[in-house]
């Protein structure tokens, strides 16, 4: 094998785990983002029937609120999936904050499901360093 075959089989395998990457961050935030839907329709649906059983760090007691907030975010987090696929600067931006937030977010549901909010946001770091290594213009 020549070098100029080595050179182009490690940009080829360098970009490839680049794409990889990116994939894996959209998947994620875009199942996150259905998650955190499905999980503020739970809160909706059962607001009255949990509030004295539920304790978080913000809005104690009131999962209507959290599901008005994960509603929002669920949105943002189906958007930021499809759009981190492209590539563009701002959508790698637009997917770290988003998945930066619902980490965040998630660390205040500790008390209630610990494994599940602490997978998460191990799951929303995982795309944040994705999209901080593999996203955005390539150089």
């Amino acid at each position: 094998m020549t070098v100029i075959d080595e050179m182009w089989n490690d940009e080829r395998r360098r970009r490839d785990t680049g794409a990889s990457w990116l994939a894996f961050a959209g998947t994620i935030l875009f199942l996150s983002g259905v998650f955190k839907i499905i999980d503020g329709l739970w809160a909706f649906k059962y607001d009255k029937d949990i509030a004295e059983n539920v304790q978080t760090i913000i809005f104690a007691r009131d999962p209507a609120a959290w599901g008005w907030v994960w509603l929002g975010l669920g949105v943002l987090l189906i958007i930021a999936g499809f759009v981190v696929v492209t590539g563009s600067q701002w959508a790698r931006w637009f997917g770290i904050v988003c998945a930066g937030v619902a980490a965040i977010f998630g660390y205040s549901w500790m008390y209630v499901q610990p494994i599940v909010a602490f997978m998460g946001s191990v799951l929303l770091i995982l795309v944040i360093w994705a999209l901080l290594r593999y996203g955005g213009r390539r150089v």
